[in-house]
């Protein structure tokens, strides 16, 4: 009689040892770049594992290197509360902020050195790990510092993630490990996406960070695998057994347990070491085969490091030091206007193309009419261009001496270019508005925004294809998205069968249930926002009782001021408004109203107020999280409000505050507070 246990136990044996020998050679391939086999002699091994793991599926755990491509991510990514909070950074622009922050170091220290790590700041997207007995468990993105989204089944395709943790000599396996790092893609990778994405006559990413961030959201796993992602590993959290002195230690205990570390790093017993580092990468960073954008200063001693603590808004440990703004010149082709969903006209400076700060520029923009005559820019000039918080191109100045006279000034014309109406000057500042509302561009933009994530959240209708609709007279307003059928969407552009069916999906399960508060924010009435939006549906309910209110059951709403009740009027007593709403209900559309908040969440019955910047989340983000256990966010302070939270340039709320007694809390304090709670 065969035994059975036997067999299966030399299996599970023959498998762990294959697994083991391809962790070891991944280990060497993807962090090390040392192949100790020829890629003929792995491939062997991987298909030995693939046909055991086949012939016995129960033999296939999460963690083998046959898993890294699993099934499909259904829905959203889920939310992940992270156990520790993911702290931004202060930034320091030049050699004086550095020597300030050095000597606040000295200070509250008390010491006379203190030795740094000069690191460099990978531009990609930031990721928080979790593993439990040295396997993978849970890998989430930065979020807003204190929740993300649950990518596990994306990082797992991430060659250099190891998904089992590495032995490491006369050392225990730790019981839970928390490391922290960054997704990013290579500038080889990003040329081979861009080049496929032009093959296939689809939208290039415009940087690699971007191109980092969309893959790893992805929700076949499959095409995340495809996009050639890699990591390193630049902080992390250890169970309490294991003690490290330093933080140069703590990154060479994550390269032993497999995880990929930058080898890009310096030990500096001075400011002055800290300085000559910063320069010398800010030199070599373009030669990089990645994109960065800065250095990270830190404390080394780790003891230190948790002596030092944070301030409300930032380690005061760490430092990010950022490269001077890159510029580049081009020359101003044109001069185009581009018309937004408000009516708003604004220039836009059609350039040379010229890679700048890890992307091709063509456009910049010229925000308005005040600030062409101001900086004196004119078509065909020769101008200064750069990267607004390293993202938007704007036009620095015009280079005048470079003129040989064919240049010609910029005159706004009297009528849109959308659509021909004449355009007029907005009373309340420089800007020139198109005020007909059946614009095709401004129709193009209100459509955006009502599919846009905070209010409709439709998947698919991006900005090429709702051109076609409108360009088409396929949609002329909201509901008309909804009559849409097969036939239409499969004549247009890039619509496949496959592609059609999901929106016509989403269309309709949409049309079948919308929070109340989403549709009224997408409809974008003006200066009504997303708070306004659920203060409206929050006190006067359904639409027709919105639809209804007068002036001063409107105003009489906390938190809804004169400018907001008077765009709420008026755009419900419009002829159009009536006309459109009625097109919804023919069509069966079902609002949801906010379900009742639960009976005893930590936060019932609490108001807060959030006034300043926030370094670790936006105030959107900590507006959720404070709704989410059991609280409600106003806009205004008055004596009702139970907690004021304050981040950086409070101002007059602050002001406010502190005169009606109210409690304040500072960042700090109210990460304090979400930590107790979640």
């Amino acid at each position: 009689m065969v035994d059975v246990s036997t067999d299966l136990s030399l299996l599970h044996a023959e498998t762990m040892r294959l697994r083991a020998e391809i962790q070891h050679h991944n280990y060497q391939y993807y962090v090390l770049d040392q192949p100790s086999i020829v890629d003929t002699a792995y491939d062997r091994l991987y298909r030995s594992l693939v046909e055991l793991e086949q012939a016995h599926p129960e033999l296939i755990t999460p963690d083998s290197p046959t898993q890294r491509v699993g099934a499909k991510i259904s829905g959203k990514f889920p939310p992940v509360i992270h156990k520790v909070p993911l702290f931004s950074l202060d930034n320091a622009f030049n050699r004086e902020e550095l020597e300030d922050f050095h000597q606040r170091v000295l200070k509250l220290s008390g010491r006379e050195e203190v030795e740094y790590v000069v690191e460099l700041k990978i531009d990609g997207l930031a990721i928080s790990l979790s593993y439990e007995n040295g396997a993978f468990q849970l890998g989430a993105t930065r979020g807003d510092g204190s929740e993300g989204e649950d990518v596990t089944a994306n990082l797992r395709t991430i060659r250099s993630l190891p998904l089992r943790l590495l032995p490491v000599e006369g050392k225990e396996i730790p019981t839970w490990l928390n490391p922290c790092g960054e997704v990013y893609m290579s500038k080889k990778a990003f040329a081979q996406l861009n080049h496929e994405q032009l093959a296939k006559e689809q939208k290039l990413f415009a940087n690699p960070r971007n191109a980092a961030a969309g893959s790893l959201r992805q929700q076949d796993p499959a095409i995340t695998a495809s996009r050639k992602l890699d990591l390193f590993i630049y902080m992390g959290h250890l169970p309490p057994e294991i003690q490290l002195p330093t933080h140069s230690s703590l990154l060479a205990y994550f390269r032993d347990l497999g995880f990929p570390t930058s080898p890009h790093f310096k030990l500096c017993s001075s400011i002055d070491q800290v300085w000559e580092a910063c320069q010398e990468w800010a030199q070599i960073g373009p030669e990089l085969p990645f994109a960065i954008d800065g250095v990270v200063i830190k404390v080394n001693d780790l003891a230190l490091q948790k002596e030092l603590g944070f301030t409300s808004k930032f380690p005061r440990w760490a430092i990010a030091y950022k490269f001077p703004a890159e510029q580049a010149l081009s020359r101003i082709q044109h001069i185009s206007l581009q018309v937004g969903r408000t009516g708003a006209v604004t220039p836009v400076a059609e350039l040379e193309p010229v890679f700048l700060a890890g992307s091709l520029v063509s456009r910049a923009t010229l925000h308005n009419q005040e600030e062409i005559h101001r900086k004196d820019i004119r078509k065909g000039d020769v101008v200064v261009i750069q990267k607004a918080g390293e993202i938007i191109p704007e036009v620095v100045r015009s280079l005048p001496e470079k003129r040989n006279g064919q240049e010609e000034s910029f005159v706004y014309p009297e009528v849109c270019p959308s659509c021909a109406q004449s355009l007029t000057p907005d009373p309340n500042g420089p800007i020139i508005r198109c005020l007909n509302e059946s614009c095709p561009d401004r129709l193009k933009g209100k459509l955006q925004h009502f599919v846009s994530r905070n209010a409709m959240d439709i998947e698919g209708l991006g900005e090429a294809l709702v051109a076609q609709l409108v360009d088409q007279g396929l949609v002329k307003d909201f509901a008309d998205l909804f009559a849409l059928n097969a036939e239409q969407l499969l004549s247009l552009e890039r619509m496949g069968p496959k592609s059609t069916e999901n929106l016509l999906a989403q269309l309709q399960t949409r049309l079948q249930a919308v929070p109340l508060e989403r549709f009224l924010f997408g409809l974008g009435i003006r200066h009504v926002g997303k708070e306004a939006s659920q203060l409206l549906v929050e006190h006067l309910g359904a639409l027709d009782a919105i639809q209804r209110a007068s002036l001063d059951e409107i105003q009489s709403i906390h938190g809804i001021g004169p400018q907001i009740a008077e765009s709420t009027l008026q755009y419900f007593q419009s002829p159009a408004t009536t006309q459109l709403l009625q097109k919804f209900s023919d069509l069966g559309l079902v609002f949801v109203l906010p379900a009742a908040k639960p009976e005893g969440l930590p936060l019932s019955g609490k108001s807060f107020v959030l006034t300043g910047t926030l370094a670790a989340m936006s105030r959107p983000e900590a507006g959720e999280w404070i709704e989410k256990w059991g609280g409600s966010v106003k806009g205004t302070i008055s004596s009702k409000i139970d907690y004021v939270i304050v981040g950086d340039k409070a101002g007059s709320k602050l002001d406010k505050a502190r005169k009606l007694g109210l409690t304040v809390l500072d960042e700090a304090a109210f990460l304090e507070l979400m930590r107790g709670i979640t």
